[in-house]
């Protein structure tokens, strides 16, 4: 049976309010959840939830919580075609070689070469599966960062399908705690770090921001990896560096060109230090240590 997806526009703040009270909500019927920025200049962002029975009721909930916010919002609907997603997302997808790490689907499985770090996604719903140039730029930045400074605790913001945090635990083979506001991200990245047999490194986690209690448990960490975007990490400077050990190493991305100076300058206002910008298909990954 098909989902039908309910969906409405709202700025950032608003979305972000309104996420944690749909996430409250909803937490028990088990609905998917996303919040996809759609305009940064314009700060226009579609808050999504996805049901698949009694829509009508669960249209009606959504309007409640709106209204109990004080953030009525006009509430479309779309009729999503019963299609094996997880398949269709991969179709045509050609594996991506980043320094040595393979990123890959099952059918591309005899394409892997001895030596190989290998990863296999099946990104489904979330975002990450290694072809978009953050993705990959990263996975070059922390190869050259984890053998170079050997870190013992990592932590991977805003994971989506797991592709860095297992890219982690497979170089360095150490804990990593992967989180994610997304749900739906999380559970695929649950189911990731299984396929890649690295379930018991990699600890997966909805967390929509640095107040979850498992960060006071986990933390400091002397790695930590957010491809992201560049007005969220910017905001997330302070807690970045609340969070992670003197001399501990940061990996940003999901940062455009013309977006690296803002970016480098909310972290060295919170005490980091740049140590190197790379460039890749119109995005930078950016290395700052504490």
């Amino acid at each position: 049976m098909g989902q039908t997806r309910l969906h409405f526009i709202a700025g950032k703040i608003e979305a972000d309010r309104i996420f944690a009270a749909l996430d409250a909500a909803f937490e028990d019927d088990g609905l998917p959840l996303a919040v996809l920025e759609v305009d940064e200049d314009k700060d226009i962002h579609e808050v999504s939830l996805y049901a698949d029975a009694d829509v009508d009721g669960v249209e009606d909930r959504v309007r409640d919580i709106l209204t109990g916010l004080g953030l009525p919002k006009p509430v479309e609907r779309e009729v999503l075609p019963d299609v094996d997603w997880v398949s269709r997302s991969l179709e045509g997808l050609k594996p991506v070689r980043a320094g040595r790490f393979f990123v890959h689907g099952a059918h591309d499985r005899a394409k892997r070469h001895s030596g190989d770090l290998a990863i296999e996604i099946e990104a489904g719903l979330a975002f990450g599966t290694g072809h978009h140039g953050t993705t990959a730029g990263c996975l070059e930045m922390l190869e050259k960062v984890v053998l170079r400074e050997h870190p013992r605790n990592a932590l991977d913001l805003g994971t989506g399908s797991a592709v860095l945090a297992i890219a982690v635990a497979k170089l360095a083979h150490i804990p990593v705690l992967a989180t994610d506001i997304d749900a739906v991200a999380v559970r695929v990245a649950a189911a990731n770090a299984r396929l890649n047999h690295v379930k018991a490194l990699v600890e997966t986690v909805t967390a929509p921001g640095f107040h979850h209690p498992i960060f006071a448990r986990r933390a400091p960490f002397d790695l930590i990896v957010a491809n992201i975007l560049a007005r969220p990490l910017m905001r997330l400077a302070p807690e970045m560096a609340k969070h992670i050990k003197l001399g501990g190493s940061l990996v940003l991305s999901g940062i455009l060109d013309r977006q690296r100076d803002a970016v480098v300058s909310a972290y060295v206002g919170q005490s980091f230090r740049h140590v190197l910008t790379s460039h890749r298909e119109g995005w930078v990954t950016i290395h700052l240590k504490r």
